[in-house]
């Protein structure tokens, strides 16, 4: 069993979090690049991508996923309704309760935004041994489990 201590294997001063925030801002960079056509906001691209499974979504649930405040995640959706790329309506049985689905152009675009993350996934981290890709999984796991 290992016995060193989280912190003596971490870099001081939190640099892996400023690393992974430096990556995210060059991730989305990337893709909001790759991704012009569509002509969608950071924010936008990242509740498609969420969305992209196809399962209806409440408003919370959306924000939870894509880590937005709520009146954030309206601002977002107001856009994206607005374009066409999903409907909201009262959700069955719970009428404080708004349910989110991707019309037919919605599921386009976020077919198109999760292609777009998986080739880069798969380009960043080709040269990465996949155990080594295990350890990032966990870490972002345990990272998004110490956030909530």
């Amino acid at each position: 069993m290992n016995t060193e201590s989280v912190e003596s294997r971490l870099e001081p001063g939190g640099e892996s979090l400023l690393a992974l925030q430096r990556a995210t801002h060059a991730t989305l960079h990337v893709l909001t690049t790759e991704l012009a056509a569509l002509k969608l906001t950071p924010s936008e691209i990242n509740a498609l991508a969420n969305l992209a499974d196809g399962r209806p979504r409440t408003v919370s649930e959306l924000g939870a996923a894509i880590g937005s405040k709520p009146t954030t995640t309206t601002g977002v959706l107001d856009r994206l309704e607005k374009r066409g790329h999903l409907t909201r309506a009262l959700k069955p049985g719970d009428r404080r309760s708004v349910r989110i689905e991707l019309t037919e152009q919605g599921r386009a675009a976020a077919a198109t935004v999760r292609e777009a993350f998986a080739e880069l996934e798969a380009r960043a981290l080709a040269a990465v041994r996949p155990e080594d890709v295990a350890g990032y999984r966990a870490v972002l796991a345990a990272l998004g489990e110490a956030a909530r």
